[in-house]
């Protein structure tokens, strides 16, 4: 069951109003991965694993998605498996560009990482976990994903593992830098590249614990920065995909969308879809480990951030 917030097109479960209410920990989680990531049934597996990961590390898990014009914070897990199960094409990607389409015209809809850092940063959540975020395109300098300036302007935690390596990673670093994000390592200087746990390139600031990331996020409300904050960790190492056979597959899946025009945000699913079969079926397998593992990662944060903003 949902509530009406004060917010006309903001919808709580209630036990996710009522724990924002009480200042209890609470994660948000996208719901892109369940219509446009991954098939039916993995999807609808993954999704409550991660739900899980979240409610195991002490922390209240919020999907979040539009059901028929309604923005609702706190998917059902009967929700959740609705969405799941919609047919391709039927569910409008949800970025900053699509949420009022989406509700005006009464959609189904599935919030990508930017459209979860708006919907969460409007319900007063401040932890996001993903896989990973959009990023610069390969070979195309100027297709940037929307993700990246959402960043720049939403003050919400996202705890990812890196940008999706099947983008160009210094090229998306320099857009955070330029965005103004902090690019942060949980156990790792480097930044980890989606499938594998290093993609060699410097970041900002390595931490170790949540209690650390916790006070990352206290000192930017206090400070009223603005902006968002990545939090980048890696794959667990016995699910990382050696890097040779990544980049092999991510190479081949890149030339593939170009020789047959395929553009825009179509990109993304059709390459993870292609470098999922290259790789028979390993790269899943870490993306779904990853997935996990940072859904348990930003619920250890979540309640690190309650405990400190309480105390």
């Amino acid at each position: 069951m949902t509530q009406t917030s004060p917010h006309p097109d903001l919808h709580f479960r209630d036990d996710v109003r009522d724990a924002l209410h009480e200042g209890r920990p609470v994660v948000a989680l996208e719901s892109t991965l369940i219509t446009h990531g991954l098939p039916y049934p993995a999807n609808l597996e993954t999704a409550l694993a991660m739900e899980q990961a979240v409610r195991a590390a002490g922390a209240l898990p919020a999907t979040i998605g539009v059901l028929k014009g309604r923005i609702t914070v706190g998917l059902t897990e009967g929700e959740i498996e609705y969405l799941a199960q919609r047919p391709g094409g039927t569910v409008r990607k949800c970025s900053r560009r699509d949420l009022a389409l989406a509700v005006a015209l009464r959609e189904d809809g599935a919030t990508t990482v930017a459209g979860t850092m708006i919907v969460a940063a409007m319900a007063g959540i401040r932890v996001f976990a993903t896989g990973g975020i959009g990023g610069v395109h390969r070979g195309h300098p100027f297709d940037v994903s929307a993700d990246l300036i959402e960043l720049g302007r939403t003050p919400i935690a996202v705890v990812c593992s890196g940008a999706k390596s099947i983008l160009d990673l210094p090229l998306t670093l320099e857009v955070l830098e330029t965005q103004g994000v902090p690019v942060i390592g949980f156990g790792t200087d480097t930044l980890p590249a989606f499938y594998t746990r290093s993609s060699g390139l410097p970041i900002d600031a390595c931490i170790d614990t949540a209690d650390q990331a916790a006070r990352i996020i206290d000192a930017a409300l206090r400070l009223n920065a603005g902006h968002g904050l990545l939090f980048t960790v890696p794959v667990p190492a016995e699910d990382e995909l050696p890097a040779d056979a990544a980049e092999r597959a991510i190479e081949a899946a890149t030339r593939e969308a170009d020789e047959q025009g395929i553009h825009g945000k179509a990109v993304t699913p059709f390459v993870l879809e292609r470098v999922t079969a290259l790789t028979e079926g390993q790269s899943r397998k870490a993306n779904v480990a990853l997935l996990k593992n940072n859904a348990r990662v930003g619920g250890e944060i979540a309640v690190a951030l309650a405990g400190l903003r309480s105390g």
